[in-house]
């Protein structure tokens, strides 16, 4: 996967809220440097993903509340993907076991775009 252009975040926003100083957040996170927050905050750097759920835990707000930009960039990338991947199966001409398990897969698919129908089953 490619790095997401729209990195900014709404970590600034959330640590002035909480009263935190960098170095603070810093400290609760592990983190050795304050620096690291900083280029979170600017999007200089992407957090790894044990720093994003440390911050998701920290602010009680979801990654991709706080990260709404990567998060957009990734559910793009994501969902043509799955849609990429629906064709090829939809144009697969397969018989037996290997049809069933490419129809339990469009049956899955169909499901995601269709969370409410599926709970009506």
């Amino acid at each position: 996967m490619t790095r997401p252009l729209h990195a900014a975040s709404y970590l600034k926003s959330h640590r002035k809220r909480a009263g935190l100083s960098r170095r603070e957040l810093a400290g609760i996170l592990g983190l050795l440097s304050e620096n690291q927050i900083g280029r979170h905050e600017r999007g200089a750097f992407l957090p790894t993903l044990t720093i994003a759920v440390g911050y998701e835990i920290v602010f009680q707000v979801s990654i991709a509340e706080l990260f709404p930009g990567i998060y957009e960039s990734v559910r793009q990338e994501i969902e043509g993907r799955l849609t990429d991947f629906e064709n090829e199966l939809q144009g697969s001409s397969a018989k037996g076991r290997k049809a069933a398990r490419i129809a339990r897969r469009l049956e899955w698919l169909w499901e995601r775009k269709h969370p409410d129908a599926a709970l009506i089953s």
